[in-house]
Formats: C-alpha cells, sequence, structure tokens
C-alpha cells in the first residue's frame, strides 16, 4: 500500500513522504499510531502544510535534544555478567537495562523502544545507537564482561573468538580440500570403467558366475 508519512519514521522516511509498505506494516502499524495516512489524493493535498509544521517540530526537537545527544554520545557503560566459558550470557543485556543504566548514570530517561539494535548475549565491547531524532543517534559503547573480571577483560574477549573463527574456518576449508582431492582419482577411475564398458555392481544384484548365482542354479536341480 501507499502511504503518506504525518510524523518522521525512523529508517522509513520523514513527514510529507509518500511511501510504498507491505499491508500489514501500514494498517496495524503505521496507520494506528497515526505516523501515516493512506496516500489518497485528499492527503496528497495536504502534503505541504504537513512537511512545514514537521520541519519546524524537527527543528525545535534537535535544538532541545542536541545537549542530551552529546551527553550519550560515546557513552561507555558497563555491565558485568554470567557467561559460559564461550562467552554467551546466562540471559542478555536488554534494552530495558541499557535504558535504565542510562538513567542512573546521566539521569536521563530514554525510553527502551528508542535504543536500535538487538539484546547482547555475548560478552565483548558493542555499539548500540539511541534514536532521539532522525537527526539525532547518539552511539553507546557497552562493555560486557564477567561478573569477577575487571570491565577491561572484554576488550580482550573480543580477540580470541575472531582466531578461534578463523581457525574454525581454515580447519573446515582444509578438511573440504581434502575431500575433493580423494574425491578426484576414484571419479577419474569410474570414468575410465565406463569407458571400457565395465558397469559398477552392487551386492544386491549378483552377477552370473557368482557363489550365489550358483548356489541357486544347484537348489533348483535338486528340486
Amino acid at each position: 500500500m501507499r502511504v503518506m508519512l504525518l510524523k518522521d519514521v525512523y529508517k522509513l522516511g520523514r513527514a510529507g513522504d509518500v511511501k510504498r509498505v507491505a499491508d500489514g506494516y501500514g494498517r496495524n502499524y503505521l496507520i494506528p499510531q497515526r505516523l501515516a495516512t493512506l496516500a489518497t489524493d485528499g492527503a496528497l493535498k495536504q502534503v505541504d502544510r504537513i512537511r512545514s509544521a514537521a520541519e519546524g517540530e524537527r527543528a525545535r526537537l534537535n535544538q532541545e535534544l542536541t545537549a542530551v545527544h552529546n551527553q550519550l554520545n560515546g557513552l561507555q557503560l558497563n555491565f558485568p555478567v554470567k557467561a559460559g566459558e564461550t562467552g554467551k550470557l546466562y540471559g542478555s543485556v536488554t534494552h530495558q537495562l541499557i535504558s535504565e543504566a542510562i538513567n542512573q548514570t546521566k539521569g536521563i530517561r530514554i525510553d527502551r523502544n528508542q535504543i536500535i539494535g538487538e539484546p547482547i548475549r555475548s560478552i565483548g565491547v558493542h555499539d548500540v545507537k539511541v534514536r532521539l531524532t532522525v537527526d539525532l543517534i547518539p552511539e553507546l559503547t557497552i562493555v560486557v564482561h564477567r561478573e569477577e573480571l575487571p570491565p577491561a577483560s572484554a576488550f580482550e574477549q573480543a580477540v580470541p573468538e575472531a582466531e578461534e573463527a578463523v581457525g574454525a574456518f581454515s580447519d573446515l576449508q582444509a578438511e573440504l580440500e581434502a575431500q575433493e582431492a580423494e574425491a578426484r582419482p576414484r571419479a577419474a577411475e569410474r570414468k575410465q570403467d565406463e569407458a571400457r564398458g565395465f558397469a559398477p555392481q552392487t551386492e544386491s544384484q549378483p552377477q552370473p558366475g557368482s557363489d550365489r548365482g550358483e548356489q541357486e542354479v544347484e537348489g533348483k536341480d535338486a528340486e
């Protein structure tokens, strides 16, 4: 369906833009939340007014939230956690936990829905963005470390994991190359046999003159 945005929508467009979206996304989210309306002829006549009003509101919010952006951009938040040997967490660092940490650290209230990305499920250093406006999106550094180790240990976690991944890939590649090298002579032998007129034999189909065939003949003679 074609809709006209009534408000700025992250990763979709700005107020006044006409976009084609999935029917479910439009009917179940954009339109009920009053973020968009159907792009009818009547609605499109209002596009200039909607864009003008949105630009004024956007400028106001950008000015109001610039100080918040500056406080959050580059902020480091540390999360001590329990994790397995591979670095996978027993749980996850959710958007709610991050928003609460921002409030405790900076006294800034951020709704969890403003945090972009998936919950964090592994030890390491992660970059997380916060959507203040379509123009102001500060980036935070989330340090997830074992609770018995200092935060600095999280910066070292990524190195062994990367090396392990490279090593696993190299081992797999070597195994595949070995299998291919082993298969080449066999394929060549099969082609040579086929060229000479030899067909592959299977145990389920005994060939004339085989022991099994002779036994069956002898059994019939005995009858």
